[in-house]
C-alpha cells in the first residue's frame, strides 16, 4: 500500500496501520496522536486541494 502512496506522490508516513485490542485504550490514544501529528507536519497535499478563485 506505501507503494501506491508514492506512486500517487504521496508521502507514505499519511499511512498506517496498527494492531490495537478494544481492551488497550491508551495504546489508541497514543498511536492516534502520533499519526495526527505526522500527518498534520506533512501539512495539506496541494494536489488535492481545490483553488478557490
Amino acid at each position: 500500500m506505501a507503494n501506491l502512496f508514492e506512486h500517487m506522490g504521496l508521502e507514505k508516513e499519511r499511512l498506517h496501520f496498527s494492531w490495537i485490542s478494544s481492551a488497550e485504550a491508551g495504546k489508541f490514544v497514543d498511536v492516534a496522536t502520533d499519526v495526527a501529528n505526522t500527518v498534520e507536519a506533512l501539512g495539506p497535499i496541494d494536489k488535492f486541494v481545490k483553488k478557490v478563485a
